[in-house]
C-alpha cells in the first residue's frame, strides 16, 4: 500500500497504481500536457472508492510505502489504461528498471 501525497492531502492506494500513475504525470509533465485520470483509493473507513487527478506539467505528487506492499485497491484496467496513456507520450519507452524498485511492474503487452 503506497499514501500518494497531493494537493495538501493524501490518498491510500495499491503499489502498482501508485506506480502507473507517478509515470504517467511525468510523461505529461515531460510532454507539458494534462490529463485528468481516475484511480481506486481505500478510505479511511475501509471502503474502496475512485478518485479523480488532475495532472501534468504542476503536479506536485510523491508516494511513500505504509505497511507492507499491497494489491488492494486494483484496478487492472486502470492501470494498463495509465501505462498506454504513458508509452503513447515515450513510444520508445525508456528502460524503468532502476525506478520504484519496491513495486513490481504489471506483467502487460507491450504498448507500441
Amino acid at each position: 500500500m503506497r499514501r500518494i501525497y497531493y494537493a495538501n492531502g493524501s490518498v491510500l492506494t495499491d503499489d502498482m497504481t501508485c506506480k502507473a500513475l507517478l509515470r504517467y504525470a511525468r510523461a505529461l509533465a515531460e510532454a507539458d500536457l494534462a490529463d485528468v485520470v481516475q484511480v481506486p483509493i481505500r478510505q479511511e473507513d475501509g471502503a474502496i472508492v475512485y478518485s479523480h487527478f488532475l495532472i501534468g506539467p504542476a503536479s506536485q505528487i510523491f508516494s511513500n510505502p505504509v505497511g507492507e506492499p499491497n494489491t488492494e485497491p486494483f484496478d487492472a484496467a486502470i492501470i494498463e489504461k495509465l501505462e498506454s496513456a504513458t508509452a503513447r507520450l515515450h513510444p520508445a519507452r525508456p528502460d524503468w528498471s532502476e525506478e520504484m524498485t519496491d513495486v513490481p511492474d504489471l506483467d502487460m503487452p507491450s504498448f507500441s
